[in-house]
């Protein structure tokens, strides 16, 4: 079974109201700006989406709340099903495949963690088997699960027990084995990387397609980067790449994920605070953040005093075809 993530996905966030409640309606105003700035695949209820913060019914709420707004901006949905209760991750598969979402994802459980590559590969059989006829990754995120096995011998050894086996979501700096897991079988697996601070690199080593959260704010950055990438302005893409490096860190300073989410408001997606542990931005951080950003000219038509060269964005190149 194959899909293709050759492009730019948005690992997308989930809104919360102010004080804290699942806030499902912001999400057809997420579609919409995803679609407007040439992003046309959501990545839900991953890490960005804040999915071990949320309840059973929250989770399966935003499902729903998906599956209605998506296919009115045409987009695809790859729902991320991982919890440390593989009951709950086989019943979010299952969701996920009468959603008619167009793959599903997981995480290593991160509690009680697997004690050999087996052990995982058993677990996440089970729950690809929730949802047979929809491609199934991996999503190897050491640095948050503290599992880490090799990805080339999961690429050996999970088709036998994962027949819907698509592909590993690499949030993992390993370079060099992502660089073996792409070439891996003549290249048989799908491969969307997910550092996105770390772009450049991966398209060096041949990435066809990324995830990340900053794609929900600043796709028309990225779109430039792959385009001068691919047509051999390095020069260009260094400083592009740069430029998100910069961004990433600016927000990272103040707390990552809740000034992401202020940003995104500004931005005309109210998607509300991080829910705790996570910390947010206080007022004059983000008054300081605020300032800082101004000038940034890649947030799109929704940032006040943007300049007009974006427009309304059209889908951006997909990673695969700026390399044929």
């Amino acid at each position: 079974m194959k899909t293709q993530l050759h492009s730019l996905v948005a690992a997308t966030h989930t809104p919360f109201h102010p004080g804290g409640s699942l806030a499902p309606e912001v999400v057809a105003l997420q579609a919409a700006h995803l679609a407007n700035h040439g992003v046309g695949i959501a990545f839900i209820t991953g890490s960005t989406g804040e999915a071990p913060s949320l309840t059973r019914a929250e989770r399966l709420e935003m499902f729903q709340a998906w599956a209605e707004a998506a296919p009115v901006h045409r987009l695809r949905v790859v729902a991320h099903v991982g919890s440390n209760c593989l009951d709950d991750a086989k019943a979010f598969a299952a969701a996920a495949a009468d959603h008619g979402f167009d793959a599903v994802a997981t995480v290593a459980p991160s509690y009680f963690k697997p004690s050999s590559l087996e052990a995982l590969i058993g677990w996440c059989a089970e729950i690809a088997a929730a949802a047979p006829h929809l491609p199934f990754y991996y999503y190897d995120i050491p640095s948050l699960t503290g599992v880490s096995f090799d990805m080339t011998d999961f690429l050996t050894e999970a088709p036998a027990r994962i027949p819907n086996l698509a592909g590993i979501k690499s949030t993992n700096d390993d370079l060099a084995t992502y660089a073996r897991c792409l070439q891996f079988d003549g290249g048989r697996f799908d491969m969307p990387w997910g550092i996105d601070e770390r772009l450049i690199e991966a398209l060096a080593v041949g990435a066809r397609g990324a995830v990340g959260s900053t794609y929900n704010f600043a796709a028309p950055l990225y779109h430039e980067l792959i385009a001068a990438f691919h047509r051999g302005d390095l020069e260009s893409a260094r400083a592009l790449q740069r430029q998100a490096v910069e961004l990433v860190n600016s927000l990272a300073a103040i707390g990552y994920c809740g000034a992401a989410k202020a940003l995104m408001g500004w931005l005309g997606v109210p998607v509300g605070p991080a829910r705790r542990p996570l910390d947010n931005p206080t007022p004059a951080q983000l008054d300081a953040l605020r300032a800082q950003l101004e000038d940034f000219p890649w947030f799109g038509p929704s940032w006040p005093h943007a300049p007009a060269r974006h427009g309304k964005e059209t889908p951006g190149p997909t990673l695969a075809a700026c390399a044929s």
